[in-house]
């Protein structure tokens, strides 16, 4: 059974960093596809990062430059380091193993405030 668990969202201020965690159980984080998507209050869910298996990444382009995907194989944990957060970055944050038709966390919420 897959599971991924979120967390490390919460309330910022505008030009503060946060770090989302999502630990991965019963899915390699190594050989998958990982991601970070985002859904805002009367927005569509959008890919914000990924990381594919052989370590590349892509970004959305609001917030290349500011946001990091990284992952940790050996603990099957994936990471998206957020820095100079602005306003509109406000969102469910969700973790996604996009194997087969996908995986979800429960999702995480961060708030920037201005």
């Amino acid at each position: 059974q897959v599971q991924l668990v979120e967390s490390g969202g919460g309330l910022v201020q505008a030009g503060g960093s946060l770090r989302l965690s999502c630990v991965a159980s019963g899915i390699s984080v190594r050989v998958n596809t990982m991601a970070w998507y985002r859904q805002a209050p009367g927005k569509r869910r959008e890919l914000a990062a990924l990381i594919g298996g052989d370590g590349s990444t892509r970004y959305v382009d609001s917030v290349k430059g500011r946001f990091t995907i990284s992952r940790d194989n050996a603990n099957d944990a994936v990471y998206l380091q957020m820095n100079s957060l602005k306003p509109e970055d406000t969102a469910v944050y969700y973790c996604a193993a996009l194997k087969g038709t996908g995986y979800w966390g429960q999702g995480t919420q961060v708030t920037v405030s201005s």
